[in-house]
């Protein structure tokens, strides 16, 4: 008797060709889990690697354990300065199963293993000797001299303890990110402070009007300028930054102020380097990664993983529960899922057929990995957030595990900036299609959360433009002051607000923004390296640019407070689709209604048409809500919002008659709504 297919093969028939494929992902799951279950009692017990690996207490002896997985070295020994960096006074014994121990106990090693003790070790294998950093260690520092990273033991007096609760959004409420990162965060020309982003910059948000910040580059990475993408130590918080308190004192105001704190997590890739990194840890290329060519990542210069490995899948679930248990995270940004899902990364491929996403090319053991992640996550802490950066399009990405998904809460609609990129990039604005761009911001499964954003953090990097340097470019040095006047500035304030507007309000259940975009930053990101004389002039953010009433930028970031308060007070993404009701390619015009408001786009270049003609859902007065063209955000006042616009019956159809204005968006709300006679 044939086997029932699963919901999301019910749910979508463009799945049946694949559905023994869909149902097999969906066993191979649960057969996973009950090896778990088996072997370690449960996936919550699975996941606490690193309370047996690395340093952890024993109250019964008084001591200290330490503890490394590593099956193939011949040696291993713990040094430092606890007994005077001696290399081979400690050695570890090897216990079986690639485990290796040693004990410190307070009797001999109280006054010498203390907090902030300087650790290595040093590992005798098949490559020779190599001084390493424990995989599991919680903190590792950088010598200011040499550059080299070091393990630190780390056991304060008084940790940290978290006073406020965590927030919780309200289902009416969408998710508004802003996305960070603590180095480049402050406005000097240097590395930024988890203490200094608390104390300077969580205000700013929440300012802004958004409830959720994610963070990127928490977790050590040895080169700064990677953007926290190269990650060598899993469950090490970057001390570039400061202590492991001061990023929970970060988070614990966070919450306090009603904030959301997502991490951006990167676990489809691994550090090469092989003093700081997990590669080549015990001697061989297959520990913690795929042995040969397999093991690397063709573009990222980068080690993958073995996800098929138990040792491998409980690091890095471990790793997913430590985050969230030891620093209270709300959810984790997943980097690279696409990368993970299959063989070839992605790259090059035309995703079309069902088979390509099932039975081609695919990495079953990272897909299992992905699953068992959104599994520990949602059932250990309710209420915490997943996010995949996917681009493939993987049909259950965001669907529960149980009806053969995945498993995310969220997906990032990664085709949204490529598509403003390429409008910017290729076409003139007089050749916009605007029947393609209401298509591009709507084509997806309104049941699965997107997280819509109109531009990357990738697009502000050296070697891209953000919109707001795409569209304005070096007029920005030159014309930002009010007593300038000039047409690259003026299109430019214009398109940026209603790219903006448009891809919030069409594109999505969440929001997503790189700090810095919402008020047209004009500086690319440069980390310091030989190439720029290893400079931050171009790694930090230039707040004070929207601050000074006399330039243009804080138009911008005004018009960002007003929008977000828009989405927030009419619950604009999380309402039905959108319902398109007039495309006027001529006048380049779209008006749609979502949630009883009237949405009316202007795209063309120079048509400013009065008493322009638009249908409505419903008749009564309208009023405006927003306006691009309002002067506060440096529009030209050729929208009046202070007066009613009454609606009028056409058979059996509703009309008003608006100022369409040209290179701007005006959003309408019924202050009298009624039936249709």
């Amino acid at each position: 008797m044939p086997q029932k297919p699963l919901p999301l093969v019910q749910k979508d028939p463009w799945l049946e060709p694949v559905s023994h494929a869909v149902t097999e992902r969906f066993e191979r799951y649960l057969h996973r889990l009950d090896h778990i279950n088996r072997v370690y009692g449960s996936l919550k017990a699975f996941a606490t690697a690193d309370q047996l690996f690395g340093f952890n207490y024993d109250k019964i002896r008084k001591g200290w354990w330490f503890r490394e997985w590593a099956p193939a070295p011949g040696e291993v020994f713990l040094f430092g300065d606890f007994n005077g960096w001696n290399r081979t006074a400690n050695p570890l014994i090897n216990t079986g199963y690639g485990i290796w121990e040693l004990f410190l106990d307070d009797k001999n090693y109280a006054g010498k293993l203390t907090h902030g003790s300087l650790i290595k070790l040093l590992v005798r294998s098949a490559m020779g000797e190599q001084e390493r950093i424990p995989v599991y260690i919680k903190r590792v520092v950088q010598d200011e001299i040499t550059k080299d990273f070091t393990a630190q033991f780390w056991n304060p007096e008084k940790p940290y303890r978290f006073k406020h609760a965590k927030p919780s959004l309200k289902p009416e409420q969408p998710l508004l990110i802003y996305e960070t990162h603590v180095g480049m965060a402050q406005e000097y020309e240097g590395v930024g402070t988890y203490s200094e982003f608390r104390d300077n910059i969580l205000p700013r948000i929440v300012t802004a009007g958004y409830n959720a910040i994610q963070l990127m580059a928490i977790a050590e990475h040895p080169y700064y300028g990677s953007f926290g993408y190269h990650v060598s130590n899993f469950f090490a918080p970057s001390s570039r930054f400061g202590t492991p308190e001061e990023l929970k004192a970060l988070i614990d105001e966070a919450h306090r102020l009603g904030l959301i704190v997502i991490m951006d997590i990167v676990h489809s890739h691994t550090v090469k380097n092989t003093r700081e990194g997990l590669n080549m840890f015990d001697g061989t290329d297959h520990q913690y990664t795929h042995a040969g060519p397999r093991g690397d990542h063709p573009l990222w210069d980068s080690k993958l993983f073995n996800y098929g490995k138990d040792e491998v899948m409980r690091m890095l679930l471990s790793n997913v529960r430590y985050w969230l248990d030891e620093f209270r995270f709300d959810g984790y940004r997943f980097d690279g899922v696409t990368s993970m899902l299959y063989f070839h990364h992605g790259h090059g491929v035309e995703f079309g057929s069902p088979e390509q996403f099932f039975t081609e090319g695919v990495e079953f053991d990272a897909v299992t990995y992905l699953q068992l992640a959104n599994t520990l996550m949602h059932e250990q802490f309710p209420g915490s957030i997943s996010i995949a950066e996917e681009v493939s399009g993987m049909p259950g990405l965001c669907n529960p595990v149980e009806e053969g998904g995945i498993g995310f809460d969220y997906r990032l609609g990664m085709g949204l900036p490529d598509f403003w990129i390429k409008l910017l990039k290729d076409q003139r604005d007089e050749d916009w299609n605007i029947h393609e761009m209401f298509h591009t911001m709507t084509n997806r499964h309104f049941d699965i959360k997107t997280v819509a954003y109109a531009e990357s953090h990738d697009q502000a990097l050296v070697g891209d433009k953000t919109i707001a340097f795409r569209l304005m470019d070096k007029e920005m040095y030159f014309n930002m002051s009010k007593e300038q006047q000039n047409l690259d500035i003026d299109r430019g304030i214009a398109l940026h607000k209603m790219i903006r507007l448009f891809t919030i309000a069409l594109g999505g259940e969440a929001w997503l923004n790189f700090m810095g975009n919402e008020f047209g930053h004009p500086e690319w990101i440069d980390f310091p390296r030989e190439g720029n004389g290893w400079s931050y002039k171009h790694a930090r953010r230039q707040w004070s640019l929207a601050e000074k009433d006399y330039l243009k930028y804080h138009w911008l970031s005004d018009f960002d407070k007003a929008m977000i308060r828009l989405v927030k007070d009419f619950n604009i993404m999380l309402a039905m689709p959108p319902w398109l009701m007039w495309a006027d390619e001529g006048n380049k015009t779209l008006v749609w209604e979502r949630n009883h408001l009237i949405f009316v786009f202007n795209w063309h270049t120079t048509h400013a048409i009065p008493d322009y003609e638009i249908p409505l859902k419903e008749t009564g007065d309208y009023e405006i809500l927003l306006t691009t063209d309002d002067p506060a955000f440096g529009g030209f006042g050729r929208v009046d919002k202070n007066i009613h616009y009454p609606s009028y019956e056409r058979d059996g159809h509703a009309f008003m008659k608006v100022y369409n204005v040209n290179r701007c968006a005006t959003v309408f709300r019924p202050v009298k709504r009624k039936p249709l006679s």
